[in-house]
């Protein structure tokens, strides 16, 4: 595998400890005209540092984001901890159909708004994905092609995902990913 996906590291975290199975993208400045575009089915996950974070997420995720930001990467490392797969995703055209996903994420609800309204396209995607733990910690020099304002990196090297094991239980994710799916279904009126 050597397609890695930015996210915040807070997210990883989340992602990765089984308390979420979303992602919420809007996409970024590299991106161009077209915005994000879910162009992987399967990727690893590159956490970042950028944005604030800490403000950016709710205030339960704030204990958290200090216990972890210590050991977090110096700027020159890439670290993969996390492969995930695709299951479903959507691209949400109301602000209200993101907000219905509320506690399934760490997230402020300022943050979605804002992102939602950002740019031409009111819109935001909304994944769930499938996290599974490598076998082991793996960091990479941090290469000038992999930097800027980006989703999607090409890793100049392949990173094994063999023996990677899901962070979640079958049932409990099925229940989360349920859950997602009926918070994006229609309102009936």
């Amino acid at each position: 595998m050597s397609v890695a996906f930015k996210e915040w590291a807070i997210v990883v975290d989340a992602l990765g400890r089984g308390e979420q199975i979303i992602i919420l993208r809007k996409g970024g400045i590299s991106e161009g005209r077209g915005g994000f575009q879910v162009e992987h089915p399967a990727f690893l996950f590159w956490s970042t540092l950028f944005h604030q974070q800490r403000e950016q997420v709710i205030p339960l995720a704030h204990s958290r984001f200090d216990e972890i930001a210590p050991d977090l990467p110096s700027a020159e490392v890439v670290r993969l901890e996390y492969f995930a797969e695709v299951v479903h995703w959507e691209r949400l055209e109301t602000l209200e159909t993101a907000q219905r996903l509320a506690g399934q994420h760490i997230w402020r609800p300022e943050v979605i708004a804002e992102r939602f309204d950002w740019g031409r396209q009111k819109a935001i995607f909304a994944l769930a994905v499938r996290v599974k733990k490598l076998p082991q910690r793996i960091e990479l020099p941090m290469l000038p092609e992999y930097g800027g304002c980006k989703s999607w990196i090409e890793l100049a090297q392949d990173i094994s995902i063999e023996d990677a094991k899901p962070v979640l239980e079958d049932a409990v994710f099925a229940e989360k990913l349920k859950r997602f799916k009926q918070a994006l279904e229609p309102v009936s009126a």
